[in-house]
């Protein structure tokens, strides 16, 4: 790398007052967790730790689940993921539009009405434990996966504080502590991101120049396109959306902790639709940084000209760019990347030890509530130091989005489809649960195996839309311009191969897109878990009404009896083994005077 390069790119660098700002986001963070964890006078119970005592306040809880969908991954790779593809990611965000009466009105009230404090604990009630226990073990594997990214993505932004690691206070004082500083972090996430986004946009010379240049970049092109390759097109993308986000915010531990928190369902559906609207917001926001950050470097691309390794590390550079002279600023983007991947790990931390306390510890140790918090909080810790060694393994990783998604998609889809198949699906039984479920979990194995193989051979490369270096000299971007001449050349495809827009080979399982991935795992619960209800069929114990969805409940209300079996005359009132009086119409005329 050239000297005038490297004095380009050390511009933006902590300075004293940076210093001053991240350290005060961290010691903030810092003594929320340690004040929950050792001075509050909060009881010392497991139900204090992980739902705060269920009185915890609707605006605070919003807020931490926006706060817990806003990792680092929405500050570094969503703005990347529309510079290199566009503004189709739009659709995934805007799929929150049914998630939220989704589960306002048919997730959420089965949890509140059958008192569930672990999300998990509502499979084995309407299943059985081997049901509970292989979804709450896919769900430690896949957190296990999932945590070194985490962990790797304040290192995208800057080497030199990668190695600070603070989490494990922030979750030392359990779901309180999560919350709050999920607030804190949360403000400063939104300012810092809209700050640079608001000094972009002077940058680039008003939002007309913005969308002039993104449109003659191709940014605002998306496809309608029913080929499942395609990498981001509006029905994968939407539909996809809809089972992640009901996923991830209505059936996975980490949020759900937070919203049966809430004292009331009342309070939980406004929090929820509180949510709903400020993920809309903000992850908008993220995706138009990344067309912003297009706009900023048309016709003179670092990535292209080699100044930027990949698309993940662009979004530091482009602040670099924008606000670097700004004194403080750099501080404040660290903490903020930082703050995203703490709310995020804490949250995650926080939840599996939770998970891992009551299905796997408990069982084989003598339960106290001391004991309990004392194990979990451990667990916490030796969890961190996990995430430190691991992270350095992430850093392989071409997409960091990409990467989320697919290891998400391994079991997503089969915990959103036997959710739904318990709440729906009266016939269905625990055989036929944990059939489904094992069946989906190890078929997306396989699938999304072979796909990796396939990317490794070549035979699938997403390349993204095109850039150039053409208008680089009509620019001051001293660093791009003096790497052009270390370009490396651009990559050559095989004669047969799918790319991100399109294949010219015959269609493969393995080529599909890995926002089908989720769509996939939870049609693979239900095509066999439907017919398998048939084979194996329920016991005639009859089932809790409130295990079901409010929808389907007005369709138990009737005991299940042949008509052949009822007696001519007999009593108008049936109490059900659920201590629910049934009414029978014994003849056509009553039948209809219901109607």
């Amino acid at each position: 790398m050239m000297p005038s390069m490297e004095n380009s790119l050390k511009s933006f660098s902590f300075g004293v007052v940076d210093y001053i700002v991240f350290g005060i986001m961290l010691t903030v963070s810092a003594s929320i967790g340690a004040y929950f964890g050792f001075f509050s006078k909060s009881k010392n119970t497991t139900d204090e730790y992980l739902l705060g005592g269920k009185k915890m306040k609707t605006i605070p809880i919003a807020i931490s689940l926006v706060a817990s969908q806003l990792s680092g991954i929405a500050i570094m790779s969503i703005p990347a993921e529309t510079y290199s593809y566009g503004l189709a990611y739009i659709y995934l965000v805007l799929s929150n539009i049914l998630v939220v009466p989704t589960l306002t009105y048919i997730i959420v009230p089965v949890f509140y009405e059958n008192n569930i404090a672990n999300c998990y604990e509502y499979l084995q009630i309407r299943f059985n434990k081997s049901t509970r226990r292989i979804v709450t073990l896919s769900f430690v594997l896949n957190a296990c996966l999932m945590l070194p990214v985490y962990m790797f993505i304040p290192s995208l932004a800057f080497s030199q504080v990668t190695g600070i690691n603070i989490h494990w206070i922030n979750t030392i004082g359990g779901i309180k502590a999560v919350v709050w500083t999920d607030v804190v972090q949360a403000m400063v996430m939104l300012s810092s991101v809209v700050l640079v986004g608001v000094l972009g946009v002077v940058k680039v010379g008003g939002l007309n120049k913005v969308f002039e240049n993104v449109d003659a970049g191709g940014r605002l092109d998306v496809s309608y396109s029913l080929d499942p390759r395609i990498r981001s097109s509006f029905l994968s993308l939407f539909i996809s959306g809809y089972l992640m986000w009901t996923g991830h915010i209505g059936l996975n531990q980490i949020c759900v902790q937070r919203i049966v928190s809430l004292p009331t369902i009342q309070q939980a559906k406004r929090a929820l639709t509180i949510t709903g609207i400020g993920i809309i917001i903000i992850m908008s926001f993220n995706a138009f940084t990344g067309l912003l950050m297009f706009a900023r470097y048309f016709g003179c691309d670092p990535i292209l000209a080699g100044v930027v390794e990949k698309p993940d590390k662009l979004m530091p550079f482009f602040v670099q760019d924008v606000v670097g002279h700004l004194k403080g600023v750099p501080g404040v983007f660290i903490s903020c990347v930082f703050s995203a991947s703490l709310s995020t790990m804490s949250a995650i931390l926080n939840s599996m030890a939770g998970v891992v306390y009551f299905d796997y510890i408990k069982p084989w140790i003598r339960h106290t509530e001391a004991r309990a918090n004392a194990v979990m909080k451990i667990f916490v810790v030796v969890m961190g130091f996990y995430c430190i060694a691991s992270g350095l393994i992430v850093q392989r990783f071409t997409s960091i989005l990409q990467t989320i998604i697919t290891i998400t998609g391994i079991n997503t889809g089969a915990v959103v489809g036997v959710f739904l198949l318990g709440m729906f699906v009266p016939r269905a039984n625990g055989k036929v649960a944990v059939t489904s479920v094992a069946f989906s979990i190890l078929s997306m194995l396989w699938i999304i195996t072979n796909a990796q193989l396939r990317f490794k051979a070549g035979h699938i490369k997403y390349e993204p839309l095109p850039t150039s270096l053409d208008n680089c000299y009509i620019h001051d971007f001293r660093a791009v311009i003096t790497n052009i001449s270390t370009t490396p050349a651009a990559s050559t495809l095989q004669s047969s191969h799918t790319t991100a827009f399109g294949s010219n080979q015959d269609f493969s399982i393995y080529d599909i897109t890995f926002y089908w991935y989720k769509v996939l795992g939870v049609v693979l619960v239900w095509l066999l878990a439907i017919p398998l209800s048939y084979i194996w069929k329920s016991s005639e114990e009859k089932l809790n009404p409130k295990l079901f969805t409010p929808f389907v409940r007005r369709f138990l209300t009737q005991p299940s009896i042949e008509m052949e079996e009822m007696p001519l005359k007999t009593a108008k009132y049936v109490t059900s083994n659920v201590n629910t009086a049934v009414v029978i119409p014994l003849n056509p005329e009553e039948n209809n005077k219901r109607n």
